[in-house]
């Protein structure tokens, strides 16, 4: 199992990679999408399908924005010259970033080393605190039901977002929209 984390990672790293060194803006949010789809297997091998699936969703309606606003972008401001200010300030922040990280998992249990305190709170207590006959049904609607709800949130505004963006009825041309804004009849 873990041979599958280590090729995931690798591969979501190469994506990076991919992502920030190409030219092309289309392959950079093809690169990321396969970064977002590789962080949606992580969640599914972790025991989180519903937050693979959040994941999935979110990163399919973000792509096809990105993809549809990168095809009518111009390409020449990637291939100016090197800034050194953003690269010195891109280095400090990775640095105060990876040292972020390692502080931060200093602490965590071992990868295999479960800490199943609350789960075993939630299997022996469900039907005696919620009433559900089901467990999964209790946790997700009792336990963690502002959880559940914040992933509806999600789901419903990648949607919302993604028909507003991609809708055909109702865009006017530039042309229209100034010539209503400032009064000017065209026929």
């Amino acid at each position: 199992m873990i041979a599958i984390f280590h090729v995931l990672l690798g591969f979501m790293i190469i994506g990076s990679a991919v992502a920030i060194e190409s030219r092309n803006m289309l392959s950079a949010v093809i690169a990321v999408g396969a970064v977002g789809f590789g962080v949606s297997l992580m969640f599914l091998f972790l025991g989180a399908p519903d937050i693979a699936i959040t994941q999935v969703i979110v990163e399919v309606l973000s792509l096809i924005i990105l993809i549809r606003a990168t095809t009518y972008a111009d390409n020449r401001s990637i291939e100016k010259k090197i800034d050194s200010f953003a690269t010195i300030t891109g280095l400090f922040f990775l640095g105060f970033f990876v040292m972020a990280t390692v502080w931060a998992f200093r602490d965590i249990t071992p990868f295999g080393e479960p800490l199943m305190t609350v789960s075993k709170r939630y299997l022996a207590g469900t039907a005696a605190e919620t009433g559900a006959v089901n467990a999964v049904a209790g946790v997700i609607l009792d336990y963690r039901a502002y959880d559940t709800l914040g992933e509806a949130m999600v789901l419903f505004t990648s949607v919302l977002g993604a028909f507003v963006i991609l809708r055909r009825r109702g865009k006017k041309a530039i042309e229209e929209e100034d010539s209503e804004q400032f009064g000017i009849l065209t026929d």
